[in-house]
């Protein structure tokens, strides 16, 4: 230390001359308290600041905490809310309050039902098998089930069912037309032209107007059997039937005459020849069994057996006339 010589009246002060460190930098004078806490406040953010910081910057993030986060929230209190039986009963009882006051309304009850376009049994029918208690909200009526039920019926071509307004359900039917009479294993059904059933009959009697088929497989080819009875129609009354052979050909049968066996291709053109033959030659009017036209390029009678015995008388008085 080296003292310094102060001016006359004042006390010797000594100051302490401290060597520089080996950096050349001198060493800093103490700091106070205010310096300290100014010097710690850094600026920067934190480590876990600047994560945070960038996390909330992924749209992800920001979009589940906005969106996600609270339909969590929301779904989690709605499940914890309806795992209680008791809550689950309560609203469902009020959600089916309210629809049926809804449906009970005045504007949406049926009060009755119309069928049209059905003969009275039918009407009968169609009413039996659907049995409803009017009057009833139209929210109650499944209108397709209804109509597959009616379609049950063989009778019935078409159905449609609408509710019209003032509380009427419709029923509209279209019933199918029966055409001819299909006789097979003892029963007698009436068939319309496309060959669905109508009905059945208890006797032949019962439709004496309708054309009678027969044998397996008519109720296939009813369109040619109607074609068959049309070019038939020059033999009047005396047509009986048409019995299906094989399932693939016609047999027509008279009441008094031959039976005509027509071919499987092209029988009407066939039996044309067999009747252009009766008006030319009174064909049907002789003593035959069977016109067979399986071949019409060459037909085969048969003859009935007096007619064989007097071919064979004639053949014989023929044959021994020489011997005399």
């Amino acid at each position: 230390m080296q003292p310094m010589t102060p001016p006359p009246g004042q006390p010797q002060v000594y100051h302490s001359v401290a060597a520089p460190r080996a950096g050349g930098a001198p060493q800093s004078a103490p700091q106070t308290g205010a310096q300290a806490d100014k010097q710690r406040r850094d600026p920067a953010p934190s480590r876990l600041a600047y994560k945070a910081h960038r996390l909330w910057l992924t749209p992800f993030f920001r979009a589940f905490l906005r969106v996600g986060l609270p339909v969590f929230a929301v779904l989690l209190a709605t499940g914890w809310y309806f795992s209680n039986p008791t809550n689950r009963y309560a609203i469902g009882e009020k959600l089916t309050s309210m629809k049926r006051s809804v449906q009970e309304r005045p504007e949406f009850m049926v009060k009755l039902m119309a069928v049209e376009g059905a003969t009275p049994i039918v009407d009968e029918a169609v009413r039996q098998m659907l049995p409803i208690d009017f009057p009833i909200s139209s929210f109650d009526l499944n209108l397709d089930t209804m109509r597959g039920e009616i379609m049950k019926l063989d009778v019935i071509k078409d159905a449609e069912l609408r509710i019209r307004p003032g509380g009427v359900l419709e029923v509209e039917i279209t019933e199918r037309d029966p055409v001819i009479l299909w006789k097979h294993d003892g029963i007698i059904d009436m068939l319309d032209a496309d060959g669905f059933r109508v009905a059945s009959l208890t006797s032949r009697a019962a439709r004496a107007d309708l054309p009678l088929i027969a044998g397996a497989g008519a109720e296939e080819a009813v369109q040619e059997a109607r074609a068959l009875i049309a070019t038939a129609a020059p033999l009047g009354t005396g047509l009986r039937g048409l019995v299906r052979v094989g399932q693939r050909r016609w047999d027509l049968v008279l009441e008094t005459g031959p039976r005509i066996m027509l071919p499987a291709d092209h029988p009407v053109s066939a039996l044309q020849q067999v009747i252009a033959l009766d008006q030319a030659q009174d064909l049907l009017t002789r003593d035959l069994k069977t016109v067979d036209m399986r071949t019409p390029e060459r037909p085969t009678l048969r003859l009935g057996d007096p007619a064989v015995e007097e071919l064979r008388r004639i053949k014989g008085i023929a044959v021994g006339e020489p011997s005399q």
